[in-house]
């Protein structure tokens, strides 16, 4: 089967293409590198001995990507493509509207003209209510409370009345929580560009030096040791539960949503005690302010995923420091050129 795999070359994009070359499919990625490299598909490549078809061209560009389905006879797509941090998407909401939502119509045009209907769509734990019910089973209240967010909830919405119109299509959505941690050979991982948004780069950036300390928004939630609590996924489990999604795709008529996580939350001074022990580094922060719209707990109800897709996550949270610990000591810089740092030494 051939696979088209929209965001490829980003940090769920290319463990998941591994774990797809690795299973004996064949893999197609488009990805336009507004917020990745080329390198990190190179690494792909190496680790699985196995070559891929690489197309450089945004979504949003519905001539090119036409021609992609022309040269290709695609069986299935996974659908990472879209811009992804909450704080930017609060600053330029359109751009968010019309990267994630656009960008989705685009695709779904294109594989209908196709006759592509297999389609398994990266979505968020973000789409749900700020609750303080956990853990959070699929039928909890939706109520994203930032455009991010939101575009996600209005493609999901989108993608039910898809379905609706023309029963045909398979469409799996899968909702994430936290996913860090990187590949075990340490070739591939997180490589945010800019300050990190997330707690696990920002972690392994203050061990390795590039950052002073960490920030630790609020020590005043009703949790184990005051900090808020988090369902953190080992993003090669993640990848795993893609694969899952697709071997059953066509099992299950219409839109069948899943959470992937871990169903168990860390607290951030939990993760930050095993990225401590996994690096024996110490990992100096400071506690400010709670953050604005940040709940005390969000974990996981992982049942379903494992009834209907026989997927769990195996991995614990010692697995996901020790491997982005590993990530980051071999990628310092993320994925620069060999060629650049050189240059970069030598001014």
């Amino acid at each position: 089967m051939a696979i088209l795999v929209t965001g490829g070359a980003g940090y769920i994009g290319t463990h998941t293409c591994v774990e797809l070359l690795q299973s004996g499919y064949e893999v197609i990625v488009v990805d336009n590198f507004s917020n990745s490299k080329p390198e990190s598909l190179k690494r792909v490549t190496e680790i699985t001995g196995k070559e891929m078809k690489i197309y450089h061209l945004d979504i949003l560009n519905e001539t090119e990507l036409n021609e992609v389905f022309i040269e290709n006879k695609i069986d299935a797509v996974i659908h990472f493509a879209g811009l992804k941090s909450v704080g930017e998407s609060t600053l330029i909401p359109l751009k968010y509207y019309e990267n994630n939502i656009v960008g989705t119509v685009q695709l779904c045009n294109t594989m209908r003209r196709h006759g592509v209907k297999n389609l398994v769509f990266s979505s968020s734990a973000t789409v749900y209510q700020p609750i303080v019910k956990v853990p959070i089973d699929e039928t909890a209240t939706l109520g994203p409370i930032n455009p991010y967010g939101r575009s996600k909830m209005v493609i999901e919405e989108m993608l039910h009345d898809l379905v609706d119109s023309d029963p045909s299509w398979h469409v799996t959505i899968l909702r994430y929580f936290n996913p860090i941690g990187a590949h075990e050979s340490g070739s591939i991982g997180e490589d945010p560009i800019g300050i990190p948004n997330n707690l696990l780069p920002y972690i392994s950036q203050v061990a390795i030096g590039k950052i002073n300390q960490l920030h630790v928004f609020g020590n005043d939630y009703p949790t184990i040791d005051g900090t808020g609590v988090r369902d953190y996924i080992h993003v090669v489990d993640l990848a795993k539960g893609h694969l899952s999604a697709l071997e059953r795709i066509q099992a299950v008529p219409g839109v069948n949503i899943y959470n992937l996580g871990t169903g168990k939350g860390y607290s951030v001074l939990q993760v930050i005690n095993a990225f401590q022990r996994a690096s024996e580094k110490s990992i100096p922060y400071k506690i400010v302010d709670r953050r604005q719209g940040d709940v005390a707990v969000c974990f996981a109800d992982t049942t379903k995923a494992k009834k209907q897709l026989d997927w769990q996550a195996t991995r614990n949270i010692d697995d996901m420091c020790t491997d982005a610990w590993r990530w980051q000591q071999q990628n310092p810089f993320g994925y620069v050129d060999v060629k650049e740092t050189t240059i970069a030494s030598h001014h």
